[in-house]
């Protein structure tokens, strides 16, 4: 278990703004270069380098090398699960409609990345439909997906048994940070994420982890669990 020193640490690193961002930034599961990242966090690329040596040395980042290039991701599931639950935290800090919202805020709050799966609105209405459908049961001691739902997911052709036993967690809840509710994360959150991106359900949004509902997506979440995105931002 972590000490104070190591917790310490952790938030004196990810509670720099320049780094937050770029770990931000990071938070739909992308890799992305130090002068990307050095962009979005609004940094010279000096500054970025120092960030980033930091973040990495803490296992909060990874480095990958593809050719002549270095780029960064998120180390772990539980990092996105920290930013996140920082989020949630954050969100309490003052009531929703205190302040005017963007567009892109309006986005985010919609649909968005939370490292390999869904969050915001529509993840916590899928998560609302699977719970009433007793396909899944989500709370703060845990997730478990019923045997009513590993047979849903058979139907949408994603085999969630030759996963149950794996390293990585199969089935939690993650404290939506806008809807201050459970939505699904674990592998069987990234398995439906990676099924609505394939068939063409949802659309990233360049440069955020906001995500838009194509017109496929909305007929084809109504078709399969009765989910009305009347509230959900629309691609083109």
């Amino acid at each position: 278990m972590a000490n104070s020193l190591d917790l310490a640490e952790i938030a004196s690193l990810v509670g720099d703004s320049a780094r937050a961002a770029m770990v931000n930034a990071l938070m739909d599961g992308r890799a992305l270069t130090a002068g990307e990242l050095a962009f979005l966090a609004h940094v010279s690329p000096q500054t970025a380098s120092l960030h980033l040596r930091k973040l990495s040395a803490a296992n909060l980042l990874s480095r990958v090398q593809q050719g002549r290039h270095h780029y960064f991701r998120i180390a772990s599931p539980l990092v996105a699960t920290m930013m996140e639950s920082i989020g949630a935290v954050a969100a309490l800090e003052a009531p929703p409609r205190s302040r005017r919202l963007s567009p892109m805020d309006m986005k985010l709050r919609d649909a968005r990345m939370c490292y390999d799966h869904l969050a915001g609105r529509i993840a916590v209405a899928i998560a609302d439909a699977m719970v009433a459908r007793n396909f899944l049961v989500l709370d703060a001691d845990g997730g478990e997906v019923t045997p009513a739902g590993f047979g849903f997911f058979n139907t949408l052709g994603i085999d969630l048994e030759t996963h149950r036993r794996g390293r990585r967690a199969f089935c939690r809840p993650c404290l939506d940070w806008s809807e201050r509710r459970y939505h699904l994360a674990g592998f069987t959150g990234a398995a439906l994420a990676r099924h609505c991106e394939e068939r063409g359900w949802i659309k990233r949004v360049r440069d955020s982890r906001a995500v838009l509902v194509t017109e496929l997506g909305r007929g084809g979440l109504r078709e399969m669990l009765g989910i009305d995105l009347a509230f959900a931002a629309q691609a083109a």
